[in-house]
């Protein structure tokens, strides 16, 4: 759920999809990307086309959707309509979507970053964000259990809710209200 970016780490997922099929031989594999593997079609200065040139070296250029840019009021119908959320990236901010994929109930393989760990918590697995059989496994263990896939799917679901705006600016406006009474029982 992005634009193409390289920290993004789409192509240790795309890696991944070599692994899947190869476990999974009866099952229809397809990786949806928000993006498109072309650099005209993308914003910013980011190159997709060794991404691309990737995806069709190894053979799986059928198995990913290049969905483009999704309008955010649509986005809810994408993330249910998948059954697993992954997300690659090796370096992240807040990372939004896993948020947006944790109350659409999906459950989650994410990098082994601090901030995926501190926003997923119990909510995911995760594995080191370089290995493509790491993400496979992962992917497969939760397609292979449905107790697990149930219980990231319900940790999701009650993590997501502990993300909301009105709590966000409730909090901020509750901490500049304490800072103004600091600072005039200081002077």
């Amino acid at each position: 759920m992005s634009h193409y970016n390289y920290y993004r780490n789409f192509e240790t997922l795309i890696r991944a999809l070599p692994f899947l099929r190869d476990r999974l031989p009866k099952k229809k594999i397809k990786l949806f990307l928000t993006c498109d593997l072309s650099s005209q079609k993308n914003p910013g200065s980011y190159r997709a086309e060794a991404t691309a040139s990737l995806a069709d070296e190894i053979s799986v250029r059928d198995s990913i959707v290049e969905l483009g840019a999704v309008p955010y009021h649509l986005l809810h119908h994408l993330y249910r309509g998948c059954q697993i959320y992954v997300s690659p990236a090796y370096a992240e901010t807040f990372a939004h979507p896993l948020v947006e994929a944790m109350s659409s109930g999906l459950p989650v393989v994410a990098s082994d970053l601090p901030v995926h760990r501190e926003i997923c918590q119990d909510a995911a697995v995760y594995f080191p964000r370089f290995s493509p059989e790491s993400i496979a496994e992962q992917v497969l263990s939760i397609h292979q259990s449905p107790e697990l896939a149930e219980k990231l799917s319900r940790n999701g679901l009650r993590r997501a809710q502990d993300f909301s705006w009105s709590g966000h600016v409730e909090n901020l406006v509750t901490l500049a209200h304490d800072l103004f009474q600091q600072r005039h029982e200081h002077n």
